[in-house]
């Protein structure tokens, strides 16, 4: 306890001010309107878009978490290892994405269960599956989401944002390209331990 400056009453000046409430100061789906040289229609399409995008993007990323920690069989080490590089990965792209909508004067998706809400991508199971079942959802997943961003990064070059665009283009959909094919390629008909003669022979 110490005395105010004015010599007033005793105030207990270390105590955490906590359990504040008060109103929103910007409701999800509201646009704060910013210099940006855009249009209001362009940024508001974008802000949508790009929570969409954002949405499956965070389930994608908790995807990989959950396979990372789950993954069983002989290619345990190196899928281990690939689904928490691409969730690493995918969690850079959440910020990125996130920080575009707030910078086009919109509100970015925070919430697990609001992006459950809004997600395309199918729910797994709470159980461990097999890794090539692990695999093929996460490629579904992929799928989802670079549909989206070549549609989305389209209606942005219409629109005249070239921001949203360039991230769509250079971030998002070459970050889920190169994923695929790392993904993927674990699950080509290729013998693990053991050379594939009467293939050869036939080739």
């Amino acid at each position: 306890m110490t005395k105010s400056r004015d010599g007033g009453a005793l105030v207990d000046r270390a105590r955490p001010l906590d359990h504040q409430q008060a109103h929103e100061i910007q409701a999800y789906g509201q646009l704060t309107r910013l210099p940006n040289a855009l249009s209001e229609s362009a940024a508001r399409q974008s802000v949508e878009n790009l929570n969409q995008i954002l949405s499956d993007t965070m389930v994608l990323r908790d995807l990989y978490k959950k396979h990372h920690w789950q993954v069983a069989g002989p290619t345990f080490y190196q899928l281990h290892l690939l689904f928490d590089k691409h969730f690493e990965e995918q969690s850079e792209l959440v910020d990125t994405i996130a920080e575009r909508i707030q910078s086009l004067g919109g509100i970015s998706v925070a919430m697990g269960a609001d992006v459950a809400e809004v997600t395309l991508i199918p729910r797994p199971p709470k159980g461990r599956e097999e890794a090539p079942v692990q695999i093929s959802r996460l490629l579904h997943a992929h799928e989802i989401v670079l549909k989206e961003a070549h549609t989305m990064a389209r209606q942005a070059a219409e629109a005249g944002d070239d921001g949203t665009n360039d991230l769509l283009v250079s971030e998002v959909i070459r970050t889920n390209e190169k994923q695929v094919w790392f993904t993927s390629e674990h699950v080509v008909a290729v013998p693990l331990v053991r050379a594939d003669r009467e293939s050869a022979r036939n080739t």
